[in-house]
């Protein structure tokens, strides 16, 4: 598995994404995903399935110290006590004594940077997690909140697709040195019909969808966390991994990026890019 090094820790470049993953079908999809090869796991608060991925880990039997775990902080408890809070009982739920990566789900506009950063930076420094970061952060905010971290960050997670033209956040991440972890990959699948991108999966010989998925690979500090139910899809997956695109396959799938092409935004989503 090919790592990109960051915020001092070295993250897998594909992971599995559990979003909507949970009961029995969750756990036994997670140790499908680590028997498969995978060896990160994201999840979040907000997923409601920390107990299940956690469980999958420990049916896997993969050690501990070779999995990369990922969990998310939900907006609505980002002043400093009730981020040390949330933070323990993800720990909790998950059965784990650290996570690799701690992130804050979304920025919240009524919590200054100011406060949560450096309480996120304190638990990095308590051992609770080997890494901090964000999602869903703009370039701009981006910026607020490392001036405001006495701690490196590792990656600003976030949606990323061929539809979605992030090349400013893009040259932020890579000038201030993180790594992107793009979720979504695939959009709500629709790229896979994409034309050009039927085109040039039939020119290597692969699926559409691990174009789709190579394209996001192929971008240098990328992590891609796809989602998939389904244990066949895992492996499938993984074989983005092995495909190198040229700049001009590069070039024209970015060219369906379009004005309308964010698929995730809330209302109490940030200004974005």
């Amino acid at each position: 598995m090919r790592t990109i090094s960051s915020g001092g820790v070295d993250i897998p470049a594909l992971g599995l994404g559990t979003y909507r993953l949970g009961g029995e079908a969750g756990s036994d999809l997670v140790a499908a995903a680590i028997a498969a090869g995978y060896r990160h796991i994201d999840t979040a608060t907000m997923y409601g399935n920390e107990a299940e991925v956690g469980a999958g880990i420990r049916i896997s039997g993969v050690p501990r110290d070779d999995l990369f775990v990922t969990t998310k902080i939900w907006f609505d408890r980002l002043e400093p006590d009730d981020l040390a809070r949330a933070a323990e009982a993800s720990l909790a739920r998950l059965g784990l004594d650290r996570l690799d990566l701690l992130l804050v789900h979304w920025p919240n506009r009524g919590v200054p940077l100011a406060r949560t950063m450096p309480a996120l930076a304190g638990l990095r420094r308590r051992g609770l997690t080997r890494a901090i970061g964000v999602a869903n952060f703009p370039s701009a905010l981006l910026r607020e909140a490392i001036a405001a971290c006495d701690e490196p960050l590792a990656t600003d997670q976030v949606e990323f697709h061929p539809y979605l033209d992030q090349s400013r956040l893009l040259a932020a991440v890579h000038e201030l040195g993180l790594s992107l972890t793009a979720y979504r990959p695939l959009g709500h699948g629709d790229i896979v019909t994409e034309p050009v991108v039927t085109e040039i999966a039939a020119a290597h010989g692969v699926t559409p969808a691990q174009i789709a998925l190579a394209w996001a690979l192929n971008h240098p500090d990328v992590v891609v966390i796809p989602k998939t139910a389904h244990v066949e899809r895992l492996k499938e997956n993984l074989g983005a991994l092995a495909i190198t695109l040229s700049a001009d396959e590069m070039a024209r799938i970015r060219a369906l990026a379009r004005p309308d092409g964010r698929q995730v935004n809330p209302t109490f989503a940030p200004d974005w890019d």
